[in-house]
């Protein structure tokens, strides 16, 4: 099949249910036949045979059942359906949009497609120019104007047909530019007439293809005529009276809906969530904001890789067992040809605590590089991962399940949009990011069982709560718990997670943040979106693709995107510590400061031996490492702030984060460039008596395993704190 599949695999409608709520599992199995389905609850996800190992507890007592498994297909790119398009009397009728595309296609690709039995029209448009599709009597005629596709500008394309007479005009006209049409007469020409559907920016109903990535503006069916198009930028209000319909895409912009500006109000749909409140063919530079401009941003980009929600039917269901504990568990999958996991957490019932300490998973960063494609699946990594027995599959492989917000669309323009409503390969048991020469090479989902593992083993009880469940319930999910543990990666949060974070802490909760590059980027959830999460890579930061200008803006919620820095709400106001320095997947040491040794602090480092502790681990091979956050109080590090170790001889390929640069020679600090490569572990308490404990690094619980054991100074420390934090 192509593109690839798995042999089985499938997603959940939640990451997260409580005691007596339900998970629905949609399950795919590639070549259909008889499945199973079994829980387990992971213990540890990480593969390498010098860590601790894949460990799972069966718990097939609760749940294992055989269904019959079948193929549900995933349908890729996005596009809009107008289910009723405008109705017209006999005569001549054009259809139109204005487009533009920053990369040819491989082929052809469709700008409107209208579609009714036994007649249809489609525009497209390709390297060489714009062509039309017609479908009339029975007979399928082409048209092409020839003239090559000028990439990065606006171009207005045009059909006009005449039944009675059969002419037929095709034009393509770059605004500023001149045009080129085409004509051919087409004796017993027959048309749609409104009776059948409308697609923009992909064609044939019954199963969508040839999706279109680029941008489309003033899509509209107008009566009449034109061999020619005096003002191609016209907008659709100057057709009238001519309009039938017109959609115009300023309106309704944080929604899927496409308003018909025309007499028919023939609305329409959007499948697979493109991207709005991206700047439009008249896009003036005034207002930088969609919201105080929306005529500016009346485009929406359209990606042939967009996915929103897989829309799988559900295989089986499981209700959360009222005596089940809160954990991380998955659903172990089987077929004849293959195995999958779906992970997923159980939340203690709603308002009670059934440990005193709560780690909070990373859900949202989870879905943010959820399959991730990294280009790194090399022989060496696979056979990595065939030694081990890790997880065997890698995103590189299966582009069909949609890309991560770290990739780019075909035009190069960035995702901004992530779903969890789709198989999710790098949130799975096992694995692996990298093939780390000093580690295991774990980040996000499999890296935090380290955490989980290392509880375990401390015989420290502990619930589990995510991000998603923050924002919708607040700080009422964090107040039960004296302690809330993240784990090493929390970059992406809320507004709302945020606040409830920070008002846990100011209202006497205790927080270990036990990651690096953490409360990093904004995004925006919406209850009218179900499991999709949006981004927009604004200024500054370390990115993987920028946002362009004018286009910093949610479609979403309407807020500015980009950094929580440049949102005026730092990680170090809520941590203590942010994000400094970044380099390969390694890691160095630290270093005790004299803050250490200060009886206030003393007990942190409680059996710990010497001056310096780290230089080992499972993640980079140091518990400084990857990603590193250091204290600065211009920033919101609170001033009484205790800062007790600091990294040190970070690797050579550690840079400065770009936000902390004002020029080659020049830091927003003053402090040398070279100096902020550097992690920092802080303490400190707020003035409603909570506390925070921070260390500053994205490899830290890596290093919770020494020698065969959760044992050495990193456990050392976390075992002192967690301990003295989670005392009544």
């Amino acid at each position: 099949m192509t593109p690839a599949e798995l042999p089985i695999t499938g997603y959940l409608d939640r990451f997260s249910h409580r005691p007596g709520e339900r998970f629905e599992a949609r399950i795919s199995v590639r070549d259909g036949g008889p499945a199973r389905a079994r829980l387990v609850r992971v213990v540890s996800g990480d593969p390498n045979p010098e860590g601790p190992g894949l460990r799972f507890e069966d718990l097939s007592h609760r749940l294992d059942i055989a269904f019959a498994g079948r193929r549900q297909p995933i349908r890729l790119g996005s596009h809009a359906i107008v289910a009723r398009p405008p109705r017209r009397p006999p005569g001549p009728v054009t259809w139109t949009a204005l487009v533009r595309l920053d990369a040819h296609p491989s082929e052809p690709a469709s700008v409107l497609s209208e579609e009714q039995d036994g007649a249809s029209v489609t525009l497209l448009a390709g390297a060489s120019g714009v062509a039309a599709e017609i479908l009339a009597g029975g007979a399928r005629h082409r048209l092409a104007t020839g003239m090559p596709w000028p990439l990065r500008r606006w171009v207005r394309v045009w059909l006009s047909a005449d039944p009675a007479t059969g002419r037929v005009v095709l034009g393509q006209q770059p605004l500023g530019g001149e045009p080129a049409v085409a004509m051919a007469a087409l004796p017993g020409l027959g048309l749609p007439d409104g009776g059948g559907l409308l697609l923009i920016a992909a064609r044939d109903v019954a199963a969508p293809r040839a999706h279109l990535t680029g941008r489309i503006e003033d899509p509209a069916l107008l009566a009449g005529f034109r061999d020619a198009w005096p003002a191609p930028d016209a907008p659709l209000d100057a057709a009238t009276p001519g309009l039938l319909a017109g959609w115009d895409f300023a309106r309704d912009i944080p929604t899927q809906r496409v308003v018909d500006v025309g007499p028919q109000a023939c609305d329409g749909i959007l499948v697979n969530v493109p991207t709005r409140a991206v700047v439009g063919a008249r896009w003036s530079g005034a207002e930088m904001c969609w919201r105080h401009a929306p005529r500016d941003y009346a485009a929406i980009h359209f990606h042939a890789d967009d996915l929103g929600d897989c829309g799988w039917r559900t295989d089986f269901t499981f209700g959360v067992p009222a005596d089940l504990p809160s954990g991380a568990y998955a659903f172990q999958l089987t077929c004849e040809g293959g195995e999958d996991w779906l992970p997923f957490y159980v939340l203690p019932p709603r308002g009670e605590a059934r440990a005193p300490v709560a780690f909070l998973a990373s859900t949202f960063t989870y879905q943010a590089y959820a399959n991730h494609a990294r280009g790194n699946a090399d022989a060496a990594y696979k056979a990595r991962v065939a030694a081990w027995g890790a997880y065997p599959h890698n995103p590189d492989d299966y582009p069909v399940y949609g890309r991560s917000t770290y990739n780019r669309h075909p035009d190069g323009s960035g995702i901004a949009f992530s779903s969890r409503l789709r198989p999710i390969l790098t949130m799975r048991p096992g694995f692996l990011t990298f093939n780390d020469a000093r580690g295991s090479g774990l980040r996000h989902y499999p890296a935090d069982t380290h955490l989980l593992a290392w509880l375990e083993a401390k015989g420290i009880a502990f619930d589990v709560i995510t991000d998603e469940d923050l924002h919708d319930e607040g700080v009422g999910l964090l107040e039960p718990y004296r302690v809330v543990m993240t784990g090493s990666h929390p970059e992406y949060h809320t507004l709302r997670t945020l606040d409830a974070l920070a008002a846990y802490t100011e209202g006497g909760g205790r927080l270990m943040y036990l990651g690096g590059n953490g409360f990093y980027w904004r995004i925006a959830v919406t209850e009218a979106l179900p499991g999709m999460m949006e981004l927009r890579r604004a200024e500054g930061g370390i990115r993987a693709w920028a946002a362009e200008p004018g286009e910093y803006w949610h479609q979403t919620d309407g807020a500015y995107g980009g950094l929580w820095r440049r949102n005026r709400r730092p990680p170090q106001m809520l941590a203590g510590v942010g994000f400094s320095g970044q380099g390969l997947f390694e890691g160095t040491h630290y270093r005790l400061l004299p803050a250490a040794r200060d009886p206030r602090h003393a007990w942190v480092f409680d059996g710990v031996e010497g001056e310096t502790f780290g230089d080992y681990g499972l993640s980079g091979g140091g518990a400084a490492g990857f990603e590193l956050d250091r204290a600065d109080v211009t920033l919101g590090t609170p001033e009484d702030t205790a800062i007790l170790a600091r990294s040190e001889d970070p690797p050579s390929s550690f840079v400065t984060v770009p936000e902390e640069l004002l020029s080659h020679i020049a830091t927003i600090s003053g402090e040398k460039a070279d100096a902020l490569k550097r992690a920092e572990i802080v303490h400190f308490r707020t003035p409603g008596g909570g506390e925070v404990f921070a260390t500053g690094s994205i490899t830290w619980c890596g290093s919770l395993w020494q020698d065969g054991a959760f044992d050495g100074p990193v456990s050392r420390i976390m075992e002192n704190v967690l301990r003295r934090f989670a005392a009544p």
